[in-house]
């Protein structure tokens, strides 16, 4: 019998724990790489997947002309069956399921490569992954406006489920990746903890020239978070916070979503990763490791040596979607030795 993996992937974490459940658990598998956001591509190794490619977002990157959005999700169904090939088993993996862009893969993918067998997997998201995201009634709805593509197209039968937005509830979902040293509030039958994504960086020499901090960027005006005016006040606070320290170097890692790089300052070296966030954070030895609420900070805490200082701003000016949220982050944070300013 024949199986083949396939890995949606949206971030350079997603793509580590993808990397590490091919090598350790699907290794008689055949292994499929998808990405669908544009800054995962430079970290991609081709060669250690047996087939790989990018995957446009259909509301994003729509098909020229009548019904472009459509079109392109049809095509893109074509395009990773073209990828998977025929096969007996099809295990696919995926952050979120009730996005257009993936769950039509749930259905159509098995009949379009002859599969007789689906799984449907959870790769972990960082924070997003410590907590359930019931799906609201209007989540619903749109699951059952996205269903009625199915009148024009038969192939682009959506998958409709409830309980958790990610899918873990499920009746296609049998077992969901979570990461080491994160909390969760998914069924443990269902759960399996990947081992650390990346070793742990050698002690800081005492000597270290220059003194170097890391300011680890993400989307907070773009997505909502903050305010320009609070963003703008918390990228001066960890500014001058870092001039008090001594910092002779200060390096900034945005998000792949950040574009317009939103806590970084003049003066600031500005890095262009080819490996993730977290591949760097293991080899590389920083002094004070800052950031907001990125899951940066949690992997900083577990990735770089005891004296390094990882601290989080502006939670007081950060728009949490309820209390409990930030409760439930908070813990988070503490607990992983993330210190607040």
């Amino acid at each position: 019998m024949s199986t083949v993996c396939v890995y949606f992937v949206a971030s350079p974490l997603q793509l580590l724990a993808a990397r590490q459940i091919a090598q350790t658990f699907e290794t008689d598998a055949r292994q499929v790489l998808v990405w669908y956001q544009p800054g995962v591509e430079p970290q991609v190794r081709i060669d250690e997947w047996d087939a790989s490619g990018y995957l446009p977002w259909p509301r994003r990157h729509p098909l020229p002309g009548w019904m472009g959005r459509h079109r392109r999700l049809l095509a893109n169904i074509e395009l990773v069956a073209t990828l998977v090939g025929p096969c007996d088993t099809l295990i696919l993996h995926s952050a979120v399921f009730d996005t257009e862009v993936i769950n039509y893969f749930l259905r159509s993918l098995p009949r379009r490569c002859g599969a007789r067998t689906l799984h449907a997997r959870i790769l972990p998201d960082g924070l997003l992954s410590i907590r359930r995201y019931p799906l609201t009634p209007m989540k619903r709805v749109a699951q059952g406006a996205r269903k009625l593509r199915q009148l024009l197209s038969p192939t682009l039968n959506y998958w409709m489920y409830s309980g958790d937005r990610i899918g873990s509830d499920a009746p296609f979902c049998d077992r969901i990746y979570v990461l080491a040293g994160l909390p969760h509030e998914y069924d443990p039958a269902k759960v399996v903890v990947l081992k650390p994504l990346v070793a742990r960086s050698a002690p800081l020499d005492a000597g270290l020239t220059p003194r170097r901090a890391l300011v680890i960027g993400q989307t907070l005006v773009s997505a909502g978070l903050m305010t320009t005016a609070d963003r703008d006040a918390v990228a001066l606070q960890i500014e001058q916070w870092l001039a008090s320290c001594d910092i002779e170097q200060i390096d900034y890692k945005g998000h792949p979503k950040d574009r317009h790089r939103e806590l970084c300052r003049p003066g600031y070296r500005v890095l262009g990763l080819d490996e993730p966030l977290e591949v760097w954070l293991g080899q590389t030895p920083y002094c004070i490791v800052v950031g907001v609420r990125s899951s940066g900070l949690l992997f900083a805490r577990q990735l770089c040596p005891p004296d390094t200082q990882v601290v989080a701003f502006g939670w007081d000016r950060v728009k949490f979607k309820s209390a409990q949220e930030r409760s439930d982050m908070l813990k988070v944070f503490d607990d992983a030795g993330v210190v607040q300013r």
